[in-house]
């Protein structure tokens, strides 16, 4: 089920809603834990069976692993067990066919398999569970003895499918006892109508042209065409995924949780740095946490933490999906961000803040290409295209896009941006009186929630990209 579908929209959330607001307290955890499985089941019928395996098992092991923390051999013996185990399902699901098929391709072989389905949100719910068990052993938290209310943990819908990826120290207090109100309902239902906005008005629509591009031939593509093509999907993965985010928080927000910010303006960054600090925040902090650090970090010699930092991109690009695209793009945002620190971090940070910008942009829409491209070899030959390989400088094709779609690139630059937000606040601020102002505000929010619908009930075209990694 999709926060973007009518079903979601009118059915199940006003239903839920309605329903959770009555229930008196500790009941409250319980009607949310079965809904969020009703709403992984509607998708995932018989791979909820798998998460409420992890959830078993990631909820006993956090209990021994405290209960042997006096053995400090013991407890990371049990740590180590359920880390494994948390990474080798994640692994059979997300990349044995991979494996297979590179085994098959070295080796001139041909291994049958039989193809399965990734269970949605695994990535997610399973670096959540890893978060949890090292947290314990770590004794930066406590297990939780209630297992529903650890299975509400690991389950809760808002943030189920694709994250944020929220951390177990964060949310711990929260899930025995969390302030309702309307205000906050408020504040949850605005953040929700922007996250919505952004998926099915700017996301799908630059989606859309990316679709069209993407199927022509590379080497047919005009330089236009092809930055073209690669403006749109860095604005549709954007607002698809922080779109998806907001509403996300906004969700959380209405069931009384408070999720962590997940982006801030990536697109504005100045250094590639800059950039994996404002994008996917809590992905970066998860693999700092309990990737990075523990391999060494920094406070080692610079060859040890370039192999950490490339350790850490290698398999942030492998989290992304099973194919060697993927992994070739962590493998060159580690490459970038290595120089960045060791080469040519200090000489940038000297430029004029326009020409940052610059090379950061052209740096990330770059990166897009490997991730979005079906394999290396057409990666290769669209980046060609991009620099005057394929059909010429400027083609029928880009101009159409482009002038067909120039309020779409305006809105999104904007939405992009503080200046999107600001916009709005400056339109509310202007009203002097208090009720007034809130009258103002609930017309524009009412107003971008109808503008959505309309939208939604009018395209076709409406998939959320992080739902396959």
């Amino acid at each position: 089920m999709l926060f973007s579908s009518i079903t979601f929209l009118f059915l199940f959330l006003p239903v839920v809603l309605a329903v959770y607001y009555l229930v008196p307290g500790r009941g409250k955890n319980i009607f949310l834990l079965i809904a969020s499985l009703f709403f992984y089941a509607w998708g995932e019928p018989v791979y909820v069976v798998l998460m409420i395996l992890s959830i078993v098992l990631n909820y006993f092991c956090g209990r021994d692993i405290w209960e042997k923390k006096d053995d400090p051999r013991r407890a990371k013996l049990s740590m180590a067990f359920a880390v494994t185990v948390n990474v080798l399902i994640l692994g059979f699901f997300k990349y044995y066919g991979f494996l297979i098929d590179t085994i098959n391709a070295i080796f001139s072989v041909d291994i049958p398999y039989r193809e399965l389905a990734l269970p949605i949100g695994i990535s997610f719910y399973t670096f959540q569970a890893v978060s949890y068990i090292v947290d314990i052993y770590r004794e930066k938290a406590e297990p939780q003895k209630n297992i529903l209310y650890f299975a509400l943990y690991i389950s809760m819908f808002p943030q189920l499918i694709a994250g944020p990826i929220v951390r177990y120290v964060d949310v711990e207090a929260q899930l025995r006892h969390r302030q309702l109100s309307v205000r906050r309902l408020g504040q949850g239902s605005m953040f929700f109508i922007i996250g919505l906005a952004k998926k099915v008005i700017i996301a799908n629509t630059a989606g859309a042209v990316f679709e069209q591009i993407s199927q022509m031939p590379a080497a047919s593509l005009s330089v236009l065409t092809a930055w073209v093509g690669a403006f749109s999907y860095a604005f549709q993965i954007y607002f698809d995924f922080s779109g998806y985010s907001d509403m996300a928080i906004g969700l959380g927000k209405m069931f009384g949780f408070e999720f962590k910010k997940n982006f801030d303006y990536p697109y504005v960054s100045k250094s590639i740095t800059e950039f994996w600090r404002r994008w996917h925040i809590s992905l970066s902090t998860w693999f700092r946490e309990y990737v990075y650090i523990p391999l060494g970090g920094n406070r080692c010699s610079v060859s040890r933490n370039i192999f950490n930092l490339m350790v850490v991109w290698t398999l942030t690009g492998m989290w992304h999906g099973a194919a060697w695209n993927f992994i070739a793009w962590g493998v060159y945002y580690g490459v970038i961000l290595v120089l960045e620190k060791y080469v040519w971090g200090e000489p940038l940070d000297r430029l004029p803040s326009a020409v940052r910008h610059i090379y950061t942009v052209v740096l990330v829409l770059v990166g897009w290409v490997f991730f979005f491209s079906p394999s290396l070899g057409y990666a290769l030959r669209y980046l060609g295209a991009m620099v005057g390989a394929g059909a010429g400088i400027v083609d029928a094709n880009g101009a159409f896009f482009l002038f067909t779609h120039w309020l779409l690139y305006v809105v999104a630059v904007l939405g992009s941006s503080a200046m999107g937000m600001r916009l709005i606040n400056m339109v509310i601020r202007m009203v002097r009186n208090r009720k007034a102002k809130t009258a103002v505000a609930a017309v524009i929010y009412m107003g971008i929630f109808v503008i959505s619908i309309a939208f939604l009930v009018t395209d076709t075209f409406n998939p959320f990209l992080y739902f396959r990694f």
